[in-house]
């Protein structure tokens, strides 16, 4: 694993990326069978965060994927209050209780679990593997549009086309916004934290009607555009 890194970053980022993608996929497919959310896909999010973890540190790449204190001065933090508006998008819309508790912690442990793994591989390895090949900007759209086409996947776990494509298209501005705070503070930690919450808090989310769905998703692409562009 180490030889290969050392020999193709880029490489080593797709391939963790495929099998991120097909195993997740297919973890949420045996949940269902099995009659209780995330069952199945808890244990392999975990193992997938330890082995992560236990691969950046052994190799001592905690600071180059961002697993550290964010590098800015205390007026930069300020920059991360539009990130707590972001994080509470899944609530907009109202709350509810969709899942048995057992399957609502289940639930927010797989989100949690997501949110590291994604912002790694999609901000980590894949944006620095970029960066050795392209520009800095190049970098920055190839690994957001990435990120936003890689939520096609949900249309294979039953997922409507009309919020995929949304979700695609905020996923991608998201994206921009979270790989512009990696360059700029050299932590992936906030953005961390951001995404599990907003994946997490999805579980308490009311369905909403399509046109609140359209409303939201430009709200979230005009806020994190506009606040990429500003830290950038």
């Amino acid at each position: 694993m180490k030889r290969f890194y050392a020999k193709n970053e880029l490489s080593f980022s797709l391939i963790w990326i495929t099998l991120y993608v097909t195993l997740f996929s297919a973890a949420e497919s045996f949940s269902a069978s099995v009659g209780i959310v995330k069952s199945v896909t808890v244990p392999l999010c975990i193992l997938f965060v330890l082995f992560l973890w236990r691969f950046i540190q052994k190799n001592h790449l905690m600071e180059k994927y961002g697993l550290c204190k964010f590098q800015g001065s205390a007026k930069s933090y300020l920059y991360f209050i539009p990130l707590l508006f972001l994080a509470s998008c899944n609530l907009w819309g109202g709350i509810t209780l969709r899942f048995s508790p057992l399957e609502s912690a289940l639930y927010v442990i797989s989100m949690l679990c997501v949110g590291f793994i994604e912002e790694i591989i999609f901000r980590g390895f894949l944006f620095k593997a970029l960066c050795l090949k392209a520009s800095i900007r190049q970098a920055v759209l190839v690994s957001s549009i990435t990120f936003g086409i890689g939520h096609i996947v949900n249309l294979l776990n039953g997922a409507e086309l009309f919020s995929t494509l949304l979700q695609i298209c905020y996923a991608v501005a998201i994206g921009f916004l979270f790989t512009v705070l990696f360059y700029r503070g050299k932590s992936l930690i906030p953005c961390i934290l951001t995404h599990g919450i907003i994946n997490s808090l999805s579980v308490f989310a009311v369905s909403p009607s399509e046109a609140f769905s359209a409303v939201s998703a430009v709200i979230l692409i005009v806020i994190s555009v506009g606040y990429a562009i500003f830290v950038f």
